[in-house]
């Protein structure tokens, strides 16, 4: 293993550990809090769709001003404060359970809250990784990250499953925040000194987020990545709003069954993350980017033909298979952002970026409920998979496709 390896970064190791921590957690979480719903609380379509809705509202409301907030203060403090914020507010839930108090009302506000700590870390934590380990290794050390998130997706839908089925949703609830203290603990240790951002107190508000979205629309590539994965984005947030429902109650599927068929997609992001890096180097960044997904995203069409019985098997292998593309495309584009990016607009650029492709969950989710309540859970399944399957045209369609490879330096900003 080469010395000069992320793998020798003492301040990464920890960063990434304690990212690996939060990410089961927060995968856990999807699963364990819509199933509290749907088993516990008998919620409706619609209502889960509100909930839906309710984990990425934040994106939309405070998206936009978090990235300037972000730009004037220190990201690994931040990240800690978004940490044990998200543990209170989520241990709140099994505390109401045990009261008898629990409602969809008290579900519905804590997942709102926890998703605007969640802007505050996620706009930190991709404009922390360039100053902690250099632009020269953004490529790997997303790959990394990546490479966590998926053995998240791949293990954390399952511990949820099979603790709501072992231990109830209420107690399940805990697992989310246990890993986000241990995120909270890992940052902790990181010894690297961020250097104080420069405040200019004078600066207006509107004009610096202003600057951030110009950054993002006047780049091509940005413009085409930014329109095809908050495409994806929207019909994914139709498509979750009803996905416990589909496999639940369509399918027939008990808890800890329908947390295994949705941890298969990680394994496809693990096999992803780790040949990332290879794949890259042997196709080029911008191919990456649009050819991987071209050839991995459609088989989500296999999803909405699954039947109760064997054909259910149809959906870990679309998600075997999608995972893997969707793993490569993101730690490719990811990369590209952050490097072409200006240290001092990291976190408005990340912001805006969020502010969009992140905004079209909640809206997303408000769409899949509606139709999952006028037209049926199947029929809302098929109009959410053909939609997400479609959003890498823009990607085929873009001057992205005509490039092996992306610019590696900063953009000048005039």
């Amino acid at each position: 293993m080469r010395r000069d390896s992320l793998f020798f970064h003492a301040d990464f190791r920890r960063l990434w550990a304690g990212d690996t921590a939060s990410q089961v957690g927060a995968f856990a979480g999807h699963t364990v809090i819509p199933l509290l719903a749907a088993t516990v609380l008998a919620a409706t379509p619609f209502q889960m769709g509100l909930l839906t809705a309710a984990e990425t509202i934040a994106f939309l409301i405070i998206g936009l001003p978090a990235g300037v907030w972000v730009d004037r203060m220190r990201r690994r403090v931040l990240m800690l404060r978004a940490d044990f914020v998200r543990a209170a507010l989520l241990f709140s839930i099994p505390l109401a359970w045990w009261a008898g108090i629990l409602s969809l009302t008290q579900l519905i506000i804590v997942a709102t809250l926890v998703g605007v700590a969640t802007v505050f870390f996620d706009v930190a934590y991709q404009s922390y990784l360039p100053s902690l380990v250099g632009r020269e290794h953004l490529l790997e050390g997303n790959a990394k990250l990546q490479a966590s998130q998926s053995v998240a997706f791949l293990t954390g839908p399952g511990i949820g499953g099979g603790l709501v089925q072992l231990a109830g949703a209420a107690n399940a609830v805990l697992m989310t925040g246990v890993g986000f203290l241990t995120s909270a603990l890992c940052l902790l240790r990181i010894r690297t000194v961020e250097e104080v951002p420069e405040r200019n107190e004078d600066a207006k508000l509107l004009p610096q987020i202003a600057e951030g979205l110009r950054f993002v629309f006047k780049d091509p590539a940005l413009r085409s990545i930014v329109a095809c994965t908050g495409t994806c984005n929207l019909f994914n947030g139709a498509f979750t709003a009803v996905q416990i429902l589909f496999l639940n109650r369509t399918l027939g599927l008990p808890p800890a069954a329908v947390g295994i068929v949705l941890a298969i997609g990680g394994v496809g992001g693990i096999v992803g993350a780790v040949v990332a890096g290879r794949i890259t180097a042997r196709l080029g960044q911008a191919r990456s980017i649009w050819l991987v997904p071209l050839l991995t995203w459609p088989l989500q069409l296999l999803i909405p033909l699954a039947e109760p019985g064997w054909m259910v098997a149809l959906i870990p292998g679309a998600l075997l298979f999608t995972g893997f593309g969707i793993i490569i495309y993101n730690v490719a584009q990811v990369s590209y952002r952050q490097a072409v990016c200006p240290d001092r607009l990291l976190g408005r650029m990340n912001a805006s970026v969020r502010f969009i492709v992140w905004g079209m969950l909640p809206l997303g989710g408000l769409l899949g409920g509606a139709l999952g309540e006028a037209i049926g859970i199947r029929a809302t399944v098929w109009f959410a998979i053909i939609g997400e399957s479609a959003a890498v045209l823009w990607v085929v369609f873009s001057p992205i496709r005509k490039l092996r490879d992306l610019p590696k330096e900063p953009i000048a900003v005039g």
